[in-house]
Formats: structure tokens, sequence, C-alpha cells
């Protein structure tokens, strides 16, 4: 069903009449199922609509217009295709009790993965899913492939029925769709000859095949279902290993990398990341592929925007792996502003130690960095911990946070975004709250 939950003031839908729970059937006498059918159905300029109101009468709108104006309407969130599949190093089930329910959902949509970037194993693809992928050209898609042997791809997802990923991606491949991997490796079951053979197909695709990346399996202290081997530092520095030899002949072969190690990757293998220039465009840098040299890039083009803060003191609050990263990035604004830094790297007090990345601490985290700021000018958070309602993952508000510090508190990309706010900055330093 597709319904109607909000309709932009002056907008067409509002000036005839479509109103907020609205159920729109057809366009063109075309069935609606979801979001996708109304986005493609309705890039005409020229549509027959018909929908339902809330009191139940059926009307049809016929609608002329300008080419590129939108029609206004917003559509009520889509139901989440669920996944079938129970793989042991799932982050979801490695997620404590207790907390708001929307988190505990195991999405694998194909639709998400064209609309938002969200990776699927498109295991519960049927016949039709890819008539419609191929339909409405859904490219690229984001594929978590993490092992092309169907036997070991079984075993990973803990699925029997889990369909040849290699014909699957043929099938769409043939039709024109491209579509970017990913690998969760977890050692011992897809690393070794399983990775080998993966790649190796994977780059039979050519270049519908957009890019991979080696992703290390990731544990929280909630994981009981799993079975496995975490991932060490001899491990994630064989994985660098075999992601750097396959750069160099992609670079060869194609003129770019083609298979890239995630930040965490490096940093579980202690080695150093490659430069901002190795990653292109960056096309899996939501994946966490390129996050770290990302940030390096735009701290030093956004050194000239920073105004002086002479005397300013500013904590900083990150992950714990993240921690030995800053200080470089911090001595060149302290350079330019005047001001001084105190970072102040955060154990995850709810997924546990082993969960050093940033943008996983909750509010009970930082507010335990920043108890004890009183002398301090502001502080900057990671922005990415905190979801677009401006809750934390343990449900704390960070209105309510920022209004129990004793200083000004800032979300923060990248250090820059907010320091380049100089008149903001001011006022809120001396009011004493951001």
């Amino acid at each position: 069903m597709v319904r109607v939950a909000r309709v932009h003031v002056e907008s067409i839908a509002a000036e005839l009449g479509v109103v907020p729970g609205a159920e729109l059937i057809s366009v063109n006498g075309r069935e609606l199922g979801d979001f996708l059918d109304w986005e493609f159905l309705t890039a005409e300029d020229t549509l027959e609509v018909e929908a339902r109101l809330p009191n139940g009468d059926e009307v049809v709108y016929d609608i002329e217009r300008l080419e590129g104006v939108p029609l206004g309407v917003e559509l009520e969130p889509p139901s989440v295709r669920r996944c079938a599949n129970s793989c042991e190093f799932c982050f979801i089930e490695g997620l404590p009790k207790g907390l708001r329910k929307n988190l505990y959902i195991r999405d694998d949509d194909y639709r998400l993965s064209f609309a938002y970037g969200n990776f699927a194993t498109l295991s519960n693809l049927k016949e039709k899913d890819e008539q419609r992928i191929v339909e409405y050209r859904l490219s690229p898609l984001y594929v978590s492939v993490h092992a092309t042997p169907w036997e070991a791809r079984k075993l990973l997802l803990n699925n029997p029925r889990v369909p040849d990923i290699k014909e699957q991606l043929w099938r769409l491949v043939e039709c024109g769709i491209q579509f970017h991997g990913q690998m969760v490796v977890v050692p011992g079951l897809n690393d070794g000859d399983v990775l080998e053979q993966t790649l190796r197909d994977l780059w039979e695709f050519g270049d519908a095949c957009l890019s991979v990346a080696l992703v290390p399996v990731g544990l929280t202290q909630f994981s009981h279902l799993f079975t496995g081997r975490s991932m060490d530092r001899v491990s994630a520095s064989s994985l660098v290993d075999v992601t750097e030899r396959w750069a160099s002949q992609a670079e060869r072969e194609r003129s770019f990398p083609w298979v890239y190690g995630s930040d965490e990757l490096y940093l579980l293998a202690e080695r150093e990341l490659p430069a901002f220039e190795h990653y292109g465009d960056f096309p899996q840098i939501e994946n966490g592929v390129g996050a770290l040299p990302m940030l390096r890039h735009r701290v030093e083009s956004g050194l000239e925007r920073l105004p002086r803060l002479d005397g300013k003191r500013v904590v900083v609050v990150t992950g714990k792996s993240m921690a030995p990263h800053m200080p470089a990035m911090l001595e060149q604004i302290a350079q330019v502003t005047g001001a001084s830094f105190d970072l102040r790297p955060t154990t995850n007090s709810l997924f546990g130690p082993t969960v050093t990345t940033a943008g996983l601490l909750v509010g009970a985290d930082v507010e335990r960095a920043l108890s004890d700021s009183v002398g301090a000018d502001l502080a900057l958070i990671p922005a990415e911990c905190i979801n677009e309602d401006g809750i934390f993952l343990d449900d704390v508000e960070f209105a309510a946070l920022r209004d129990r510090m004793p200083i000004p508190v800032f979300p923060s990309y990248d250090f820059v975004d907010v320091l380049e706010r100089h008149d903001e900055l001011a006022s809120a330093i001396a009011g004493g709250r951001a």
C-alpha cells in the first residue's frame, strides 16, 4: 500500500486536494505496490492518478505539469523486506536488549539497496523482483556477496536455501545492471581460497562490478550466536595484503583499485591507510572505506576557513580506533586557530570494548567523557553517533544531553564544520550552551 504522509504547501498535489492519509492506487493504469512504483511511474509529465481519500471516496487526478516540477507528495515509510538469513556475524544479533524496536529490524531489501545504498544479500529475490530491477533500471545495487562459492555462502548466511549469487548477478548484469559488492570476512570461513575465488568470480563481471569492499567481521559483547574466530591483527594484515595485491592488478588493467579494504581493516592490521587519491570518487565511503583519508582531506582543505580562537580550549570526544589518528589533525587546527584541544578517547559502554568506532558511541559514553569538562570552552562530539531525529543509539536525546553539560556541545563531522562558524561559536561560548 502506498499512502500519503505529507503534502507540500503550494504544490501540485495541494492544489488538487490530495491530503495526508490518502491511499495512492494507480498511475496511468499501473497499480502501485510501493514507493518505487510511485517514483518511477510518476516520472511522466502527463499523469492519471487514482486515489482513495481517508473518508473512503475514490478520486482520479488528471495531471499535466512542466518537466521536472515535483508533485509535492511525501509517502509513509515503506514496509521493509526482512532478512531470511541467520548469519552468525549479523550486527543486529549483537545488539543488547532494551533498545528501540526499529534497531532490531533485519532488513534485506533490494529497493533500499538502490534508494539508499543499503547492502542486500539478494537471497530473498523472486523472479518478479529481478524483472522489476531490470524494468526500473535499479542500478547500481549494493550487494553483500560475502562469498561466491555456493556452499561457502550457504554456510556464511546459515541458510541452505540461499540461491547461487553468481547466477543471480549474471542474470542482472546481462540486462545492464551494475553493482558494488562487499565481503564481511570471517577468519576461517571466507578468507584464504574462498576469498581468492570470490574475487576472481567478481572480476569476471568486468565493468558491471564497480567495486568490492573487504570488511572485517565486527562483534560486540552481545554477539552470542557467533562461533567463529574474531579478526586479529595477523588475519587483518593478511587481508590487507590480498587487498593491495588485487588493487595493484586492477590499477594496471582497469586504471583504478577496484578492491578496497575498509578503514577498520587497516586499523586492525596496524597498517597505514592509502592516500586520499587512492579512493577515487569514494564509492563505498558509507561502508567505512576511506572515511579517515576523507576526514584528513576535509581538515586540510578547511584550514584556510578557520578563524582565530586564541586561548580557547576545545574538548574532542572520539572512539578508541580513531584516537591515534586525531592528534596530527588537531595540531594542524591548533596552529591555525590558536586553540588547544583536549582529546578524549572513549570506550563503548553499550556494545563493549571490541566496538571502537566513534560513530557507535552512545549518549552515556559522551556524557561520561564530558563529565569533567569545566573550564573548557566547547566540546565536539562525532555527529555520526546521532540519528536524524537527534537521538543516540541508547535513546538519549542530544538536546537533553547538551542541556546537562556545563559547556556548549556541538556534533561535528570534521571539526572545521563547527569551528568555522565563528559568530555562532562566540555566542555559544558567551552563553555557556550550544
